[in-house]
């Protein structure tokens, strides 16, 4: 059996391992993506901060998700439009929160902050973000749980997710001039 099919039947029976791998490619290069647009290049693009979000997709984002999606499928078995519903509202107020807070608070603490300073950018950036979040996800979330199949919703939400982690590293960064942090300066 050859490299690749040994990768193939290890994703196929392993599906957080496809989250994992498809979260180490998408969210680094959402992050290059959004250094370009910051004015970038290849000569200057920072690549701790691609390591940081490509990390921090791989080894948080995916696991959590895989969770999540594992539990809901469980207590919400089906992909009928009713179950869809009650799993797309239920990770709206819980999943999407946490999932929120965890990337500033995480990522801010894997840039060397102080805890202070991370708790600092969840106050500023968490409701801003969460209210864009809140009028894309539940969409996308619905077709997730509707016709998407069990085993391939990870890598279908981290496809999804490439735009989204864009605009995280948006948010992420906004404040890279070491500004203070005002949630009034966000997205006004």
């Amino acid at each position: 059996m050859g490299v690749y099919s040994k990768f193939a039947n290890a994703f196929n029976k392993y599906p957080l391992l496809r989250g994992m791998a498809s979260y180490g490619i998408i969210w680094p290069l959402s992050s290059l993506v959004q250094q370009s647009f910051e004015g970038k290049n290849l000569e200057n693009y920072d690549w701790c901060r691609c390591a940081r979000f490509g990390f921090y997709g791989s080894c948080y984002v995916a696991p959590t998700l895989y969770t999540w999606l594992t539990i809901a499928n469980s207590v919400w078995p089906g992909n009928t439009i009713r179950a869809g519903i009650k799993k797309t509202i239920v990770e709206t107020v819980t999943y999407t929160p946490f999932a929120m807070c965890s990337f500033y608070f995480i990522m801010s603490l894997l840039e060397s902050k102080p805890i202070h300073e991370a708790a600092a950018e969840v106050k500023a950036k968490f409701l801003p973000t969460y209210k864009v979040g809140a009028s894309v996800w539940p969409a996308v979330a619905m077709v997730n749980f509707c016709f998407i199949s069990p085993q391939n919703r990870v890598p279908f939400i981290s496809v999804c997710s490439f735009i989204w982690t864009c605009f995280l590293a948006y948010m992420k960064h906004l404040d890279q001039d070491n500004e203070r942090l005002r949630p009034g300066k966000l997205l006004s």
